[in-house]
């Protein structure tokens, strides 16, 4: 059993299978099957898309539909320093990951069952507290996941584990919004609670199988400060790279909040059905198929340069789309829409395969979890502000709001420049 697994990690990480050690090949396979279940299972409770949906079918108030994106977001960002001395001093990061992934099992659960026995506010507040529950939940398994790749996978392998389960992921979800796209389903409540509660199921699974990952015990002696906020907050002042890192990651988060503005140049993003974004969910998804094992592989050998290239790529998509948005008024419906949704998240996948092997790669052991929960809450913050887009978009319109996306995407891949090589040895 063991060499065709070293026979199958080698040919994913283009290594040597007998250079590989069996429990890494072992641990690779863990880490693949646990994120193509919580990977499929974060898309198909995509507060931006499914949630918004099933809160509307409900009869929940627009607030609480308005709240369900900053929920996700902010919880699952925000929390991660408080958390952060936690990990350091868990013998094994592996715990707070499988927890975490339990948790949100459980609160995709609640999810389910408020939609099938609520309505009206109730339900809609039902699932902004759970979903809540589960951004929190999943800050846990964030913060606490690089360090447990790092751990258990040695460099240069570990992006390419990550790019294929984002791969499969994707191609998963892809079938999902296929079966939309072709109303082979009625788009309703009831199956709609059907599909959560299946992630739910997958969130659990997931947390079974990463508790069977072979890592080491390390330290749990705490390292010499305090504790305070200002020791957790010290890397940011002392260290150019991670300052460095923070503002280009930064700048280039405009991949994650374009897709909405690029919806709203098309003459499509006026109609509500969902059965109508069928097509926007296989093209995103399918860009993700493509994209994810690609940029992963190209991440471990320089996930500086996958940084720039993503940026780069980032503008360019922005400045076109805004471009056709204000010579056209438009991108000629739905098909255009789906043709620059498509492009745009392969640069996010870039960007978001970089930023990740690049973090987890630049940080010593002791102190990864803390420079990831430094990280994110900063980044939280910064997509908290992000929202000002949309009052510009109202104002000005959604074109003149992605030519500016262009700019500070590629003001983030000239940042990335001033990284360090940190998969070279």
């Amino acid at each position: 059993m063991g060499d065709p697994i070293k026979a199958a990690f080698g040919r994913i990480t283009d290594s040597d299978p007998a250079e590989v050690k069996p429990e890494e090949a072992r641990n690779g396979v863990i880490h693949t099957v646990s994120l193509v279940l919580t990977k499929t299972a974060d898309a198909l409770i995509d507060p931006k898309l499914v949630l918004s949906w099933l809160l509307t079918a409900l009869g929940a108030p627009g607030a609480m539909i308005g709240a369900l994106v900053p929920v996700r977001e902010a919880g699952a960002l925000l929390p991660q320093l408080a958390l952060a001395r936690k990990v350091e001093t868990s013998p094994q990061r592996k715990r707070f990951w499988a927890v975490g992934s339990a948790v949100q099992g459980l609160a995709a659960f609640g999810i389910a069952a408020s939609a099938l026995l609520l309505e009206g506010a109730w339900a809609g507040g039902a699932i902004v507290l759970c979903l809540a529950v589960l951004a929190v939940a999943r800050s846990a398994a964030s913060v606490s996941y690089k360090d447990a790749l790092a751990r258990t996978i040695t460099k240069r392998r570990r992006g390419a584990i990550t790019g294929l389960a984002a791969s499969v992921a994707a191609g998963s979800v892809f079938l999902v919004g296929l079966v939309m796209a072709a109303g082979l389903f009625e788009v309703a409540v009831l199956p709609l609670a059907a599909i959560i509660a299946v992630a739910g199921g997958a969130f659990l699974l997931a947390s079974a199988i990463f508790m069977r990952l072979n890592e080491p015990e390390g330290d749990t002696e705490p390292e010499e400060d305090d504790g305070t906020l200002a020791a957790l907050i010290e890397p940011i002042r002392s260290d150019a790279q991670l300052r460095l890192f923070v503002g280009s990651r930064a700048a280039l988060a405009v991949t994650a909040l374009a897709p909405p503005f690029i919806v709203m140049l098309t003459a499509a993003s006026g109609r509500a059905a969902l059965d109508q974004l069928g097509p926007l969910v296989m093209a995103s998804t399918a860009a993700s198929v493509l994209a994810s094992y690609v940029w992963g592989r190209l991440s471990d050998h320089s996930s500086r340069q996958t940084l720039m290239a993503a940026g780069a790529l980032g503008a360019f998509v922005f400045a076109c789309v805004g471009a056709a948005g204000l010579i056209w008024d438009g991108l000629g419906g739905a098909i255009g829409a789906a043709a620059a949704i498509f492009a745009a998240q392969i640069a996010y996948e870039g960007v978001r395969a970089g930023r990740k092997l690049h973090l987890t790669d630049m940080a010593e052991d002791a102190f990864r979890a803390r420079y990831t929960a430094l990280s994110n809450t900063l980044i939280g913050i910064a997509l908290l502000a992000g929202g000002l887009f949309g009052l510009a978009a109202e104002t000005f319109g959604p074109a003149p709001v992605l030519l500016l996306f262009a700019v500070i995407a590629a003001l983030g891949s000239v940042l990335a420049t001033g990284l360090d090589e940190v998969q070279q040895d």
